[in-house]
């Protein structure tokens, strides 16, 4: 059965889709089904596996909205064991179709739990918010990922998110938990990069990942070639810390 992990940080430009992305894809390489749930209306997932998210026939709206069962919605990647349910632009509309809709918010965890034994890891790649389509991959999910950006600001929201994770587990999916901490757009020749990652680990502990990802430009084109970085370049430096991070999740999940 496989095991359900939500990327989610409400700060955009912290790399959460960039994680969700190249985690997936590295944890796919190493032989593991991986399915990917695009839940970001934007739809940069979707695209940065190389599927064109106009050109899909059903999308993760039409599971919120239109009760359509998930085998139905799943699309081929065409790398790796790899599998995703796309988005695009549609889902924005869910927001709102979703308000007062009865148990709007365990639609998703309903809809996957019928596909649940096909894979080994499903990644939801969460939106830039904490609206009701954030609360239904938070129940959905067995445990979150948090990429965090080593800059300034770094924990400005944090608070907000781990509230939110908090008050989910509370009342809603007691089984919740924090899976890890993914430092992001490491610089280790700054100081400021490095105390964040001090400040991050005093208050995660344990919980924040070994593997740095590095500011790196060839993470930055990879998208536009609809490619994860392990396709994309295998020697950059990128995929080097996105397969030691696969490495890491994987051992603590054995």
């Amino acid at each position: 059965m496989a095991k359900i992990i939500a990327v989610a940080n409400q700060k955009g430009g912290v790399g959460k889709t960039t994680t969700a992305v190249n985690l997936s894809a590295c944890v796919a390489e190493l032989g593991k089904k991986v399915l990917v749930i695009d839940a970001d209306p934007q739809g940069n997932a979707t695209s940065g596996l190389g599927v064109d998210k106009e050109a899909c026939e059903y999308t993760v709206y039409d599971l919120l909205v239109n009760d359509i069962d998930a085998k139905e919605a799943i699309s081929d990647v065409a790398y790796f064991n790899m599998k995703i349910i796309p988005s695009n632009m549609s889902l924005a509309g869910a927001e709102i179709e979703l308000v007062g809709a009865d148990k709007g918010e365990f639609i998703l965890k309903d809809a996957i739990d019928s596909i649940k034994d096909d894979f080994d890891f499903i990644f939801i790649d969460c939106p830039p918010s904490l609206g009701i389509i954030t609360l239904n991959c938070l129940i959905a999910a067995d445990s979150v990922i948090i990429p965090i950006q080593c800059e300034y600001y770094a924990l400005e929201g944090v608070a907000q998110l781990t509230n939110t994770i908090s008050l989910v587990k509370k009342s809603l999916n007691q089984s919740l938990e924090i899976e890890g901490v993914v430092m992001t757009m490491f610089n280790g020749r700054t100081n400021l990069a490095i105390q964040v990652v001090e400040e991050i680990k005093k208050h995660f502990g344990k919980k924040v990942y070994r593997s740095l990802i590095p500011r790196n430009v060839r993470l930055s084109e990879a998208p536009g070639f609809g490619e994860p970085i392990n396709v994309f370049d295998k020697s950059a430096t990128g995929t080097a810390a996105y397969r030691e991070l696969a490495k890491e999740f994987t051992e603590r999940n054995r």
